[in-house]
């Protein structure tokens, strides 16, 4: 039937459709008996990648790890329910200093596991204490190393947070387990020794 239709009259029908379906929208956009209530919802960043990756979650939320919004961002885009996310979770209460909270996730997960978990803290709080803050990545490494006892770079930073805030005996015992567990002897050696020399003047 289609073959037999002149060019005209197939231009003459997809006209008329057109008006049709424009107008019928018309109606549902213009006649409506009463304004559509939009509701903003809050604002979340979309996970990139599979959304059981605990990476990219962790990545999507980094930003929010801080005391004031990690319980809201928790709340709206929770850590996928895996032993990584928990891990990621972990390393987002330790960022945002409710080390307690990052204790307990760390718990949950078994035993064999915890110092993974304490690997994954430690490598999202590394790069503040590299940068020279140590204090305010100390309480984070003191949690790596309740987990990982001789990390031997969180010994560190635990150390020289600990001797900053003028936590001599505590600072003496992370850096003597250092020294034990880092044998070469460079910028870090050297710092450590110089800590534990100071401590022992006074």
């Amino acid at each position: 039937m289609f073959e037999r239709l002149e060019r005209s009259e197939v231009v003459l029908i997809a006209v008329v459709s057109f008006f049709a379906l424009t107008g019928v929208a018309g109606m549902v956009l213009f006649e409506s008996p009463r304004p559509v209530e939009f509701i903003e919802p809050p604002i979340a960043i979309p996970l990139t990648g599979d959304p059981l990756d605990a990476t990219a979650w962790f990545q999507s939320v980094r930003q929010f790890c801080n005391p004031v919004e990690v319980e809201t961002r928790m709340n709206w885009q929770p850590a996928p329910t895996t032993p990584d996310g928990d891990m990621y979770k972990a390393a987002c209460y330790a960022l945002a200093g409710r080390i307690d909270r990052a204790h307990a996730v760390i718990q949950g997960l078994p035993e064999e596991m915890q110092y993974q978990a304490a690997g994954v803290v430690f490598e999202a709080g590394h790069p503040a204490a590299d940068a020279g803050d140590d204090i305010a990545a100390g309480p984070l490494m003191e949690l790596v190393v309740d987990y990982w006892p001789n990390h031997y770079m969180a010994l560190y930073h635990a150390g020289a947070a600990r001797f900053e805030l003028g936590d001599h005996d505590v600072a003496e015992g992370y850096l003597e387990r250092f020294l034990v567990e880092y044998s070469a002897d460079d910028g870090w050696t050297g710092s450590a020794r110089s800590m534990l020399e100071r401590i022992g003047e006074r």
